[in-house]
């Protein structure tokens, strides 16, 4: 019984010691993340989604510097086809934040550009999840985002849930 303990606790150690390495300053993250819930533009993920025979979708990704260990600083571009011949160009900055290495929080500023629109929609957005560190250099991110909105024109809050891949170099 002592062997199976022993090993379990050298086994956590290593995940923590290698998780520790993956988001120290100086490295580069490379995200791409997946959202389910409510269509919103302004988005940087990869969506698809139908309605009343409506297609719409979007793809995108974002990067980020670890300006200091556990903390990145991120940017993001996406482009979404929303139908009806209407397309907008999404952009995010903001910071991520890995919570004893394991729990990423975030909070973003996240806008678009909508075709033919005068104004266009911007979001704050705060996020939080788990990084389960799959290998040496990635991760998967499951998480829960709100984005509350700075436009009335477009709209309320949305809730979102994503799961995210990302890269750590």
């Amino acid at each position: 019984m002592k062997k199976i303990v022993f090993a379990a606790l050298a086994v956590l150690g290593f995940t923590f010691a290698n998780a520790q390495e993956q988001t120290a300053k100086g490295k580069w993250l490379i995200e791409a993340n997946t959202g389910f819930g409510a269509v919103n533009v302004g988005n940087t993920s990869f969506q698809l989604s139908s309605t009343d025979g409506e297609t719409q979708w979007g793809v995108g990704a974002e990067g980020g510097y670890f300006v200091a260990d556990n903390l990145a600083v991120k940017a993001g571009l996406g482009y979404s086809d929303l139908g009806h011949s209407v397309n907008a160009f999404s952009y995010k900055v903001g910071a991520k934040y890995y919570l004893l290495n394991k729990f990423p929080l975030e909070a973003s500023y996240t806008g678009a550009s909508i075709k033919d629109v005068d104004e266009n929609p911007s979001y704050i957005g705060l996020q939080g999840g788990y990084a389960w560190f799959v290998g040496k250099i990635v991760s998967i991110e499951p998480g829960l985002r709100y984005n509350i909105s700075m436009n009335d024109d477009f709209g309320k809050d949305v809730f979102q849930v994503n799961i995210g891949f990302a890269l750590h170099f």
